[in-house]
């Protein structure tokens, strides 16, 4: 194997690895390992930078791959730190952004949903929230799907009755909306409940998210027994309601989680190289769901250290509760505590015993037949894979493949669009939209040569830093025309050469089933119908139309909804509004003059020289 990648290519890169050690000080930080093109192969953190990166330099004590990407390596690039916790975060960070070939990556990083019960109003409002928590009030989560949160909200409005509506609708009703009529809401807008008793019923939902659901029920129990005393037989219905409600939540809970209040359970299981690490949340006692994680790591990579790598990258964007319960115990397990420990104490521990034993074993059962159905279908994938590679003549069966369609209505709103897949199928945090900005109306041929520079410049900047790496396919929709544009900007980048390009253009009378590949030295040619790597294809292709397609919708969208106005500078949402009530259009505001534009509220005399001056 070594003489298979070369001993002189292995002790080039240990050579110039070896340049940089000698500057290196003993002290903590991150590095980085590039290839001749800029990407970066590896990341890693060290106590030591000194120590650890040494280790390179004797490439005959390393395993294989190892030995791979020390020859690979021509660059290193050095970022030192205060401590080994703070190298710690800084890498995991750096390995979601650049997603090196050799890291261990944890994939589908997508954010997570959480309930939000806001405060900026009298009468707050329960909504789904999902990203940065910059609005005010109190979050609970994470929730593992959107559906969760969706069937929680559910729940509260039908126990506590809360509004679900916007501030502006709350605003303007002046007669209760159907959830009044359906019992989902107490008609807050209208005045049919106080600000006070519409507190209470926030409070109590507060106290349900917070795992104290008994004492709710008790309290439901204590009010029904009051409204039957009074012959209120009616409220005491509703109660009785709520109390079901309630008794059917606790015996929903898939698993008996007492004496767990919050807590992350993370349980890993490996066969065959590839490993699933299956993630229950529970939060104020409740399971909020579960998902499934599949990171991408070396078969030889040991399970210790793929889910210590797994849990630095997935608490990067979030915080970790007191407790992460785990059926391996990371390799990192201090440093990681350390970490993460930043307002509080985070515990991290593998149970033995008990209910959190149970909920482990819960976990981890889970995880084997979620990876059974994953390397199920990721063995239909391999093989279609490795039939795309005798199609088109590939040396080796492609881990990535990026396909390529752009979307535009007779030249508007022209986006390109880049979907990606693989061995895992698509690969959906990696797709990538582009908003058409140089090339003519409805010049399709211009529409991907800006795509394709646009995508590709990096690579042809030897400084540039890779944010992805190259595909070992490029796939195009489109015809001659379009591979012809495409090889026109990568040869001009030097790419050409290095990249395997194909395109797919609809064939005759544009009829599914006769599409024509389009290759370099090669003849174009048509599949049979029912050859399933054409079926293959046909998906890949649609998966990129359909994203083409739903990223200029979104485009058209905002334009329609779009005014002159937000362009004026100075002029905000309530400027904005003041000035339609005012004029009653954009383009009566545009034809109006100074002294007109002054007599709105909000609007001053140098206000008003900017809005005239605007459209003058």
């Amino acid at each position: 194997m070594k003489d298979d990648i070369g001993m002189s290519v292995i002790e080039s890169g240990a050579s110039a690895i070896r340049g940089y050690v000698k500057k290196l000080p003993d002290t903590p930080g991150v590095y980085r390992m590039m290839d001749e093109h800029g990407g970066v192969l590896y990341v890693g953190k060290a106590k030591s930078l000194k120590k650890r990166v040494s280790n390179y330099t004797l490439p005959d004590k390393l395993p294989i791959r190892l030995q791979r990407m020390i020859a690979a390596t021509v660059k290193m690039e050095f970022i030192h730190t205060q401590t080994e916790a703070e190298a710690l975060l800084l890498e995991s960070n750096l390995i979601k952004k650049l997603k090196p070939r050799y890291n261990i990556l944890l994939r589908d990083d997508k954010s997570f949903p959480y309930i939000l019960i806001t405060d900026d109003h009298d009468y707050p409002q329960v909504v789904k929230h999902r990203g940065a928590k910059k609005g005010r009030g109190q979050y609970y989560g994470p929730f593992a799907s959107a559906g969760d949160v969706n069937r929680t909200i559910a729940i509260l409005q039908r126990l506590f009755m809360l509004r679900n509506c916007t501030d502006s609708y709350f605003a303007q009703r002046s007669r209760p909306c159907l959830q009044y009529h359906i019992k989902r809401c107490t008609a807050p807008c209208v005045g049919y409940v106080s600000k006070d008793g519409y507190g209470e019923q926030i409070a109590q939902a507060q106290d349900f998210m917070a795992g104290r659901s008994v004492d709710i029920q008790a309290r439901f129990a204590r009010d029904m027994e009051a409204a039957a005393a009074d012959m209120d037989y009616e409220s005491a219905a509703q109660f009785r309601d709520k109390i079901r409600t309630l008794s059917a939540i606790q015996a929903k809970q898939d698993i008996n989680v007492e004496g767990i209040k919050d807590a992350d359970v993370f349980a890993l299981v490996s066969r065959e190289g590839v490993t699933c690490i299956q993630a229950f949340f529970f939060r104020g006692g409740r399971n909020y769901g579960n998902r499934s994680y599949f990171p991408r790591h070396m078969a030889d990579d040991a399970i210790e250290d793929v889910i210590s790598a797994f849990m630095a990258q997935f608490y990067t964007t979030r915080a970790a509760p007191v407790t992460v319960l785990v059926n391996v115990m990371p390799r990192d397990k201090g440093l990681l505590q350390e970490a993460l420990s930043t307002s509080y104490k985070v515990s991290i521990s593998v149970p033995q015993r008990g209910g959190r034993r149970r909920v482990t074993e819960f976990s981890e059962r889970n995880a084997r037949a979620a990876l059974a159905t994953h390397m199920a279908n990721k063995s239909n994938e391999k093989t279609m894979l490795e039939a795309v590679a005798e199609l088109f003549d590939l040396e080796e069966a492609p881990q990535r493949i990026e396909v390529y369609d752009n979307s535009h209505i007779s030249g508007t709103n022209m986006v390109g669009a880049m979907i990606v897949s693989g061995e895992e199928g698509f690969i959906k945090n990696a797709y990538r939209k582009f908003n058409i900005r140089e090339a003519a109306e409805s010049d399709d041929f211009g529409m991907m040569r800006e795509v394709m520079a646009r995508r590709f410049r990096k690579f042809a900047d030897a400084d540039s830093e890779q944010d992805e790496p190259l595909p070992d396919l490029l796939l195009i929709d489109g015809g001659l025309g379009q591979f012809n544009a495409v090889k026109e900007v990568l040869e001009d980048m030097g790419l050409w050469s290095v990249l395997n390009v194909v395109a797919i253009s609809k064939g005759p009378d544009r009829n599914a089933g006769r599409e024509q590949f389009h290759m370099e030295g090669r003849a174009s040619f048509q599949l049979p119908v029912n050859t399933p790597v054409l079926h293959y294809l046909q998906r890949l292709r649609d998966e990129a139309h359909r994203f083409a397609i739903g990223a200029h919708r979104a485009r058209r969208s905002k334009d329609i909804v779009s005014s002159p106005l937000d362009e004026v500078a100075g002029i905000g949402a309530k400027r904005k509004k003041a000035l339609l009530a005012y004029f009653g259009s954009a383009k009566a505001v545009a034809g109006a003059g100074i002294e007109d534009l002054e007599k709105v509220d909000g609007i001053s005399r140098a206000v008003a020289q900017t809005i005239y001056d605007h459209f003058h």
